[in-house]
């Protein structure tokens, strides 16, 4: 049999990024058990359904979570929410994950099957609302719901959990889509009292990468005690850094989800709004998104570039994030740097097509553009644009140098105030057209 060169490319930036992003070890937090199995939804015995059980009985957990902005909201996202609603967030001890299908556009009887794969868990666990949905694939399809009620009973009935790395590894897995390696992430932090604790985060993502205050699928679990309100809090604040600050191709899924649990298993007083840690602990869970969060982008579907597009000295946050958005969505951009063509009149026009309530962070007098570079060569800064206008004699070979490294970055310098925003991106290339043109095949 014969294989094509495009599919061996593809196999083998699948190796490159096993090796460069996937962990070979870990740390993970106390009180908590994951398992994993194939339920048979996916083709070729493939983990497509998972399952995260809180074991910590000393305090009741809590729970938090950022969900899709889009219309058409997903049975599973719409279950979850009304879990939350219930509870406040407190008492929180589970998520279950599948993939392979979306529940999602599939009416009441999707709704039935949301409700029955959490009602299966929560008879495990003796609880009521005690556990998250979570689902993803193809949209438009009925759950196999016999294949996924006799794989969470037999991950239970067959105590198919553990807290170990290959644990934690295929779980990360069991989520996984067009995704080339799972995205698992994690951390020990010490806190002011010189507490320690432990993040474990997972994600899934490669493609309908553009959230509004969500995206993908996405969990975290720490054993730090935290009360719910300020979890939430946190959650927010994190996601619109992290993960609401990545583009791959601009659309929005329906199923999008970012969740948090805390299950309070280290000994320290537990964490509010106006704990002292509270900042602190903010910002460890908003770097640790971020770190997640750019995984995601990495394995952009077809994608052969990360770019990091920051936007500096905005009259307001809202408004760097804004541009930031508008230039990492551009579709001619995207494509100049697959290209690695230094077509800065491009990222020049989505900024200035930028949906700003207002022109306070934008002078076209004052702002400057440039690339740069991420591999320590020099110079490192190619000035493009400087205080509104064009450099005449920007160094074409330099620029081509840059734009052909798999890491670089587009910065914009406003002029106009403080504020500074991050976006993640990726090219768009003619292999994202190959993925999505044949995905439900």
């Amino acid at each position: 049999m014969r294989v094509s060169a495009s599919l061996l490319q593809h196999g083998k930036k699948m190796i490159d990024k096993y090796s460069l992003y996937v962990p070979t070890s870990g740390v993970f937090p106390k009180g908590y058990k994951v398992g994993s199995i194939a339920s048979g939804v996916k083709k070729g015995n493939a983990l497509d359904l998972g399952i995260l059980v809180n074991t910590n009985k000393t305090r009741k957990s809590a729970a938090a979570a950022v969900f899709t902005t889009n219309k058409f909201k997903a049975a599973p996202v719409v279950t979850s929410k009304n879990v939350l609603d219930t509870t406040g967030g407190v008492d929180i001890d589970a998520i279950v994950v599948n993939s392979g299908c979306a529940n999602s556009v599939t009416g009441e009887l999707g709704m039935s099957d949301a409700k029955a794969m959490i009602d299966v868990v929560n008879g495990k666990l003796g609880k009521e609302n005690s556990t998250l949905v979570m689902s993803t694939g193809v949209i438009g399809q009925r759950l196999q719901m016999d294949k996924i009620s006799k794989g969470i009973k037999d991950i239970f009935e067959k105590d198919m959990f553990g807290n170990d790395f290959n644990a934690w590894l295929n779980i990360a897995r069991s989520i996984n889509t067009t995704d080339t390696f799972p995205k698992l992430v994690s951390k020990k932090f010490t806190i002011a009292n010189g507490k320690e604790y432990t993040l474990v985060g997972m994600a899934k993502g490669a493609g309908m990468i553009c959230p509004n205050m969500a995206t993908l699928l996405g969990y975290f679990v720490t054993d730090l005690p935290i009360a719910s309100s300020a979890l939430q809090k946190m959650l927010r604040y994190a996601t619109d850094r992290s993960f609401n600050c990545i583009s791959v191709d601009g659309d929005m899924s329906t199923n999008d989800t970012i969740c948090m649990i805390a299950n309070g298993a280290v000994d320290t007083p537990e964490v509010n709004e106006h704990s002292p840690e509270y900042e602190q602990v903010q910002s460890q869970v908003t770097e640790f998104a971020q770190q997640l969060a750019q995984l995601v982008v990495r394995d952009g579907e077809g994608s052969t570039k990360f770019v990091t597009v920051n936007v500096e000295n905005a009259f307001s946050f809202e408004d760097a994030k804004i541009i930031a958005e508008s230039i990492s969505n551009s579709m001619l951009v995207k494509t100049a740097l697959y290209g690695q063509d230094a077509n800065w009149g491009r990222i020049l026009c989505a900024i200035g097509y930028a949906k700003l309530d207002n022109l306070k962070s934008l002078d076209t007098d004052k702002i400057s553009l440039s690339f740069i570079a991420t591999d320590n060569s020099e110079p490192k800064e190619l000035k493009l644009i400087v205080n509104g206008v064009p450099q005449l004699n920007v160094d074409e070979e330099r620029a081509a140098e840059i734009l052909a490294l798999n890491d670089l970055e587009v910065r914009v310098n406003l002029k106009t105030g403080s504020e500074t925003a991050q976006f993640w991106t990726c090219d768009l290339s003619h292999e994202y057209v190959t993925i999505n043109g044949d995905y439900r095949s």
